[in-house]
């Protein structure tokens, strides 16, 4: 796994047990080089975070709980962390 780079937030990635969308992007992600720090929470476990997001993960939030842009599934390497530098970007600037 990359080490985490201090130039990226903390990020929080909604998951649900044996979702193949999840896990496909916890690992797309923990292999970017250097990767975010990635804290994986499952829905299941927690009350209001299964009423709010139900079905919709993979879900990934910054640390302060805004939620980011849907995640294209088919993005990897330098193309997925294009786009999550330009979703932080804009999340920061919004």
């Amino acid at each position: 796994m990359a080490m985490a780079d201090p130039s990226w937030p903390a990020l929080t990635l909604l998951t649900r047990q044996g979702c193949c969308l999840c896990e496909g992007l916890q690992e797309r992600l923990e292999a970017l080089d250097p990767a975010p720090p990635l804290q994986c929470v499952d829905v299941d476990g927690d009350a209001q975070l299964q009423a709010r997001f139900g079905l919709e993960v993979p879900v990934l939030m910054t640390a302060s709980g805004e939620v980011l842009a849907r995640v294209p599934p088919r993005l990897s390497g330098d193309r997925l962390a294009d786009w999550l530098q330009r979703s932080l970007n804009s999340s920061n600037s919004a």
